[in-house]
C-alpha cells in the first residue's frame, strides 16, 4: 500500500492521506463483495469524471474492474498515477480527483462506509466553505475496505 497525502488549497479540501492498493483484488468479480464485507456499500460501476472533482459528505473506494487510466488525484498540482485492473484507491471526504486518459474498456466500481450517501463538488464558487463544514461531520470508516483494518486513526 502507499500513502499520499495532499495540500489543502483554497479550492480543494484534500484533508486525508489518499490510499493506495496496487494489483489488490486479482479477481474483480469479487471486488463489490470485498467492499461489502468491510461495510463500504451503495456502489455503482462506471468510470472518473474527467474534470477535478471531489465528495465532501463520504470517503470514496474506487476499484479498477477492467482497463487502463491516468488519474491525477489532490487537484492541479497533485499526483498522477496509472491504475490497472485490481488496483484500489480510497479517497477521504474532500480529496480531488480527476480521469486524464483512460483505454475503452476502463471502468471501476466505487462505494462508500456504511453505504452512505455522496455528492460531487468542483471548483464553484461557494463551495469550499460548505464542504469544509461537511468534511467535519463525516465520520472516519471503521476499516479500509481492501485489509480491513483501522484506517486514518
Amino acid at each position: 500500500m502507499q500513502t499520499f497525502y495532499f495540500q489543502e488549497d483554497g479550492t480543494y479540501p484534500n484533508k486525508l492521506p489518499v490510499l493506495y492498493h496496487p494489483n489488490a483484488i486479482h479477481d474483480t468479480d469479487t471486488m463489490q463483495e470485498v467492499f461489502r464485507a468491510t461495510n463500504w456499500k451503495n456502489s455503482w460501476v462506471n468510470g472518473i469524471f474527467p474534470y477535478h472533482h471531489y465528495h465532501s459528505t463520504a470517503d470514496e473506494v474506487l476499484g479498477v474492474l477492467s482497463g487502463y487510466a491516468a488519474v491525477q488525484l489532490g487537484g492541479p498540482a497533485g499526483e498522477q498515477l496509472q491504475l490497472a485492473r485490481g488496483d484500489v484507491l480510497v479517497l477521504p471526504a474532500g480529496t480531488a480527483h480527476k480521469r486524464l486518459q483512460q483505454t475503452d474498456d476502463f471502468e471501476v466500481i466505487g462505494a462508500y462506509p456504511n453505504g452512505m450517501s455522496f455528492n460531487t463538488k468542483t471548483d464553484k464558487q461557494g463551495e469550499y466553505e460548505q464542504a469544509l463544514q461537511d468534511i467535519h461531520h463525516v465520520p472516519l470508516p471503521q476499516q479500509d475496505p481492501v485489509t480491513g483494518n483501522s484506517i486514518w486513526r
